[in-house]
């Protein structure tokens, strides 16, 4: 029988999912949302507004723009990657026979395949995304449709009756 090393990231990983799958049916986009993160670890992400788009940055240290694939299927962004261990080392908690060529003391960053799935707001123009990666950040911009930007409509006075009342009044 051989011994596994124990890592409670992995524990607390699939709790963070069934939780996100628990809350996500219940306030959610519903089941085409689901499984929002998979992977052996999952990048910190921010999503917020601007007048006229959605922006979602995520936090990507050590990846390049070939590392990563975005699309967009039912109004739902799947981000997935993989960031790699050193350059390909392993570590030395592996099992025996793997190669590798350092000795590690400590890992506390996460490596390997992510995915992780934003539904979009409605009044998304999914036709008109556009990303960017700087300085260990990616950046995605989703266009809001024209219709779903709010328009002001100018009140006008309508014409004043003769009489001076409105008319509501019984004489």
């Amino acid at each position: 029988m051989a011994l596994r090393r124990w890592d409670p990231f992995r524990d607390l990983l699939g709790i963070q999912n069934e939780m996100n799958r628990l809350f996500g049916r219940t306030y959610g986009p519903g089941e085409s949302a689901e499984a929002e993160t998979q992977g052996s670890w999952v990048p910190p992400l921010d999503v917020y507004e601007t007048k006229d788009r959605y922006i979602i940055t995520a936090e990507l240290a050590g990846m390049t723009t070939g590392d990563v694939d975005i699309t967009v299927e039912d109004n739902v962004l799947t981000l997935r990657g993989e960031r790699k261990f050193y350059g390909g080392a392993v570590p030395d908690f592996y099992p025996k026979g793997t190669p590798t060529s350092e000795s590690f003391h400590r890992i506390e960053r996460r490596f390997g395949p992510f995915r992780r799935r934003v539904a979009l707001p409605q009044g998304s123009d999914t036709t008109h995304i556009e990303a960017s990666m700087s300085d260990g950040l990616l950046t995605i911009e989703v266009a809001k449709a024209a219709q779903a930007q709010p328009v002001r409509v100018e009140v006008k006075a309508g014409p004043a009756s003769p009489s001076g009342n409105s008319g509501n009044e019984r004489g």
